[in-house]
């Protein structure tokens, strides 16, 4: 067990959850694990992980990390029936949120928690699950300054960077910004590589000398072999980028803020979803671009094309569950 000691408690194990309560686990924490389908957060218990039935069995932990699909789940597992803070005399005394919310659910559970004696931190995180496996995921965070100074180590278990941004929901807005940006780097990549690819270029060829350039970046590296090979298993569904998309949106229209690409994408993620691909990968945002080129696209099958997240650079992914 870590030397701190703290008993932590960890609701929601979807593919970016139990990739980071595997972390706070290999790093030696006493952690207690909720999910709704109860099947897939049972792997965790052979690392030593605590299963339990309801997020309200996990109250009597000291820190509750957080980390689910929506906002309408995020104010379900905290406040409606059997939620967190629903329990008569026992809350944990911080509760760190991770996933990507409205700034309303989330103000809602904070002044509900604040009631209760309980802070939260808003701590989105950047990332795959793939990138949480190499070390790489970087968390902004915001709330009170000294409830993050004691989330702080946790936090740093997830991966390199850890960045706070001040008080309040700050970090749910970086957050947002940041798959804004997502959004809009995925989509020029789909329009110049079938560009190239209508030109007769190899994916391959013109993604390897983008990734060598100065315009190249971890998440163009690690995106790269999905595009080339055709493989749109998804680490962020276009159902998940359509919902940030139109959070996004409804920031820059309550902050008169004009944000036009993001809404010429958001417009792209909607025609993907209509046509099916919502459960995809958002880079199929490549064969979108294809169909209106009258490009057919076909797998290159290139073996040698690497995503750049390998080997990890730490040891804290290294035990999986048997």
């Amino acid at each position: 067990m870590a030397e701190d000691g703290a008993r932590l408690g960890w609701l929601g194990t979807g593919r970016m959850g139990f990739e980071l309560a595997l972390r706070l686990l290999n790093a030696g924490h006493d952690l207690a694990v909720w999910n709704r389908t109860r099947a897939k957060a049972e792997p965790l218990a052979s690392l030593g992980a605590t299963i339990v039935d309801r997020p309200a069995d996990l109250a009597d932990r000291d820190i509750v990390f957080t980390i689910v699909s929506s906002s309408e789940v995020f104010t379900e597992v905290l406040l409606g029936a059997g939620g967190l803070l629903t329990v008569e005399g026992a809350v944990p005394s911080l509760v760190v949120d991770s996933s990507t919310i409205s700034s309303a659910a989330s103000a809602e559970v904070r002044q509900q928690a604040a009631a209760r004696d309980c802070a939260l931190l808003a701590a989105p995180v950047s990332g795959s699950p793939k990138v949480v496996r190499s070390g790489r995921l970087g968390v902004v965070v915001s709330g009170d300054r000294a409830s993050f100074e004691r989330a702080e180590p946790y936090l740093r278990r997830f991966g390199s960077s850890v960045t706070y941004v001040g008080e309040g929901d700050r970090a749910r807005l970086v957050k947002i910004c940041h798959n804004l940006i997502l959004a809009a780097v995925t989509q020029v990549l789909a329009e110049t590589t079938v560009l190239a690819e209508q030109a007769g270029i190899d994916r391959a060829d013109y993604l390897a000398f983008i990734n060598g350039s100065v315009m190249g970046s971890v998440f163009s590296r690690y995106k790269t072999p999905g595009m080339v090979n055709l493989d749109y298993t998804p680490t962020f569904t276009g159902h998940l980028l359509r919902k940030d998309l139109e959070l996004g949106l409804e920031a820059g229209r309550e902050l008169d803020v004009p944000l036009p690409l993001s809404a010429g994408v958001h417009q792209r993620i909607m025609e993907m979803i209509g046509n099916g691909f919502g459960d995809d990968d958002f880079s199929r945002l490549l064969e979108m671009a294809a169909r209106g080129a009258g490009l057919e696209l076909v797998a290159e099958g290139r073996d040698d094309v690497t995503d750049g997240l390998t080997p990890p650079v730490d040891d804290l992914s290294e035990r999986r569950p048997r």
